[in-house]
């Protein structure tokens, strides 16, 4: 009898309800038991898996790590999927190994690697893929010196975190006053560069900011499965433009992101960012870990959660190839069940026993078929912004 697989989801985006349902939809039918941790009792993550709990607060990556391997060990976890402190879990991986838990997330060189996006540009030219122009600022000074750059070569100009997700942060420099032009209507990414100056010299630390064109559509996120061996097994591109929604395997946005898979070690599911500077594609983002849009793959016969989670238990997926493309989309939201009661309290920081799960309080997989343990969902959510 082939047994079931015990999978952790720890502080995670909301989305990530529907990689919980892909698991559990799985081709093989086999049984998952989902567990998720978090920090935010209503997060929809802990209503949708089958034992929730919440995480204590205040904990250094280091402990964290200590509070994960504990986890891990007396839950008897198969697979970690990561979010919250990636970077410092990979960097354990042989310990969790030793506690019979699979990290599906990239080796910790690679997190750390894109974490800064200067530092990841820099390395991604080296490797020949394109990267926009762009320009590190701290200062006013410095910001008015890269948006004049950018201006005089016939761009528009925007900014956004040196390190960050889910275009937290992102802003378009407009020249136009502030004025109630940008009090109508709903809230605009546009921000006047003398309001951005103002700021700035009034800050008390310097910014850390990366400046760079407004690159042009469609963008395209190329949604990534690679085996610790190196070789990937899926690159399927997510096209936007505007609201239209499609899949590609044109290789123009498909090969560069093959290459900084491969390049990067960026093993198991990561997503590959893309846009248009002219005519040419350019690399956006890189993020190692699956994206909150994953999903939607689903919609080109493709579950990539359960692949991946086969790759991690040491089994073989084989190449993930769409089927068929589907027709173009739109993604609209939806709602999903917060859980009627609360989960154990969390915990002060220096306290690292885990408190008991709670079972959903429906049932648990091990009780009853998955789809009855779920509730409903309405339609599916799009890839922005990523709620944790």
């Amino acid at each position: 009898m082939v047994s079931r697989v015990r999978v952790w989801l720890n502080r995670t985006y909301a989305e990530n309800v529907f990689f919980m349902d892909q698991l559990r939809r799985n081709p093989c039918g086999r049984a998952v038991e989902i567990h998720a941790t978090h920090g935010d009792p209503d997060s929809p993550i802990l209503a949708a898996a089958d034992f929730a709990a919440m995480e204590p607060e205040g904990l250094s990556p280091a402990a964290y790590v200590e509070y994960a391997l504990d986890h891990c060990a007396r839950y008897s976890i198969d697979v970690f999927v990561p979010v919250l402190h990636q970077a410092a879990l990979a960097g354990h991986r042989e310990e969790f190994a030793a506690a019979g838990t699979a990290l599906l997330a990239p080796p910790a060189e690679a997190v750390h690697t894109f974490q800064d996006k200067v530092v990841a540009y820099e390395a991604v030219e080296k490797l020949g893929v394109p990267v926009p122009p762009w320009r590190r600022v701290r200062t006013a000074d410095e910001l008015i010196a890269a948006v004049d750059e950018l201006e005089a070569a016939g761009h528009k100009a925007c900014f956004k975190p040196a390190s960050g997700a889910g275009g937290v942060g992102f802003r378009i420099i407009t020249r136009t006053p502030f004025s109630l032009m940008h009090l109508s209507g709903f809230p605009s990414p546009y921000m006047p560069l003398d309001l951005v100056v103002q700021a700035l010299r009034q800050a008390d630390e310097p910014v850390d900011w990366l400046v760079m064109p407004l690159l042009g559509e469609p963008e395209v996120s190329v949604d990534c499965l690679t085996g610790p061996d190196g070789r990937v097994r899926m690159a399927v591109g997510r096209t936007k433009n505007g609201r239209r929604r499609g899949f590609t395997l044109d290789p123009r946005w498909t090969e560069p992101a093959r290459v900084l898979a491969e390049g990067f070690g960026l093993h198991y599911l990561t997503n590959i960012q893309f846009r248009m500077f002219g005519d040419e594609p350019v690399l956006m983002d890189v993020n190692t870990r699956p994206a909150g849009g994953l999903h939607q793959l689903s919609q080109c016969g493709i579950n990539a959660p359960w692949a991946a989670v086969r790759l991690a238990l040491g089994e073989e997926p084989g190449d993930l190839v769409p089927p068929f493309l589907g027709q173009d989309y739109a993604v609209v939201s939806g709602p999903r069940a917060v859980r009627p009661v609360s989960v154990p309290e969390r915990q002060p920081a220096d306290h690292l026993d885990l408190p008991a799960a709670v079972p959903a309080p429906e049932a648990t997989a091990a009780t009853q078929p998955a789809e009855a343990t779920r509730p409903a969902h309405a339609a599916q959510a799009s890839d922005r912004p990523l709620t944790v």
